[in-house]
């Protein structure tokens, strides 16, 4: 049975706990303090978190084409793509694994995009060193890779990644 969770905008007081859980997942995403967080959360089209039980069990970033967005990644889709939305972040807390909280971050950022005839969301994610959890997670919602590239000095190979709308 699936845990019911409420998806919403994100607001000043949550950064905290979006601090906490990107700080868990930071080999994953990247480093974040609390003025990177909030030039995200101004640069961002989308920017939400998922409750449950009155808890942030995960949240997710989310740029569009055209933001002046400083980013190896968001640049290479903008080279390439005239209209998307760049999935910057996306975490979930461990301790809420398996309730498909970040399913429905996605699906609920589809909806959005497809409301606002965005043509596609992209991503990236680590191929060195491997998240398998990420390729697989994404796999599902129809992603595709467009290309890759080394990142972070490159110490990462990231797979950037497509999905239509």
């Amino acid at each position: 049975k699936m845990t019911p969770f409420e998806i919403r905008d994100a607001c000043q007081p949550d950064f905290e706990r979006i601090l906490r859980l990107n700080d868990v997942e930071v080999q994953q995403t990247s480093q974040m303090d609390l003025d990177r967080l909030r030039l995200l959360d101004d640069l961002s089209a989308y920017h939400k978190v998922a409750i449950l039980e009155g808890h942030v069990a995960g949240f997710i970033l989310a740029m569009r084409a055209g933001a002046p967005y400083a980013n190896d990644n968001f640049s290479w889709f903008a080279s390439r793509l005239d209209d998307f939305l760049y999935v910057d972040r996306i975490v979930v807390g461990s301790e809420f694994a398996g309730l498909k909280i970040g399913s429905g971050l996605y699906q609920d950022l589809f909806a959005y995009a497809k409301a606002r005839v965005i043509p596609s969301i992209t991503c990236e994610y680590n191929i060195e060193p491997p998240n398998l959890a990420s390729r697989g997670f994404h796999d599902k919602f129809g992603f595709r890779e467009l290309g890759r590239q080394r990142v972070a000095g490159g110490a990462k190979l990231v797979s950037l990644q497509a999905a239509a709308t």
